[in-house]
């Protein structure tokens, strides 16, 4: 899954997005309140994490736009601990959870996963369809109770996005939007490099190609 992390903070912001990424997750920065509108507008996010103060464009305005703009985009904002006023205009923006700075990483990446879940209604203890059970935190997949087995990391990304969306047809295009970071511009044929190498850990079966139109895991609806 694809997050923007959006802090003008360098050090903050180099930090946390190590530990995402080692979490699992594809993460696009942006240091000013201007860059931060342009990719939430013209990129695919599942989640954002936004300072509030920004240079160039507040944290609140950017936020005001995207809604404006029926961008409905997860958004935990950052804000100062004690400034109480903040979160208050935080959500009033449309924001949907917040983190008070400082904050610990694990509080951070257990908010996301709330929130993630929340977002796409999935059961708060893991991730489990037709047999395959994800673990987030190991970044391993059982598959109808055998031995856990290990994923790489662009493994791990593409296989919980397509357990969070059973049923659905995912382009190459889409799918490649949603693991991959900005800078990264995946060939089609990548994908279904990766998809086949899910295959051999899920089951064939899982994972069915729809002819000119991308991937559906698990059965349509």
């Amino acid at each position: 899954m694809r997050l923007l992390l959006v802090d003008d903070d360098l050090e903050l912001s180099g930090s946390l997005k190590a530990d995402l990424s080692a979490a699992g997750f594809a993460v696009d920065t942006a240091i000013d309140g201007e860059q931060a509108e342009f990719l939430g507008a013209t990129e695919n996010y599942d989640l954002v994490i936004l300072d509030l103060g920004l240079p160039k464009l507040p944290g609140v305005e950017v936020l005001k736009r995207w809604r404006a703009a029926d961008n409905h985009v997860p958004v935990i904002i950052l804000t100062s601990r004690d400034v109480w006023h903040e979160k208050v205009d935080g959500f009033k923006a449309g924001a949907d959870d917040y983190m008070g700075k400082p904050f610990h990483t694990q509080e951070m990446l257990a908010r996301i996963h709330a929130l993630l879940k929340r977002t796409h209604r999935q059961n708060q203890t893991g991730l489990s369809v037709a047999g395959v059970d994800l673990n987030e935190e190991l970044q391993t997949v059982n598959i109808n109770g055998a031995e856990a087995i290990n994923l790489t990391a662009i493994e791990f990304r593409l296989l919980r996005y397509f357990m969070i969306n059973p049923g659905k047809i995912l382009s190459k295009a889409h799918l490649g939007e949603h693991i991959y970071e900005y800078d990264n511009d995946p060939d089609s044929n990548v994908i279904e490099v990766y998809v086949n190498r899910l295959r051999r850990i899920v089951g064939t079966e899982l994972i069915q190609t729809r002819r000119g139109q991308g991937y559906v895991f698990g059965k349509q609806p």
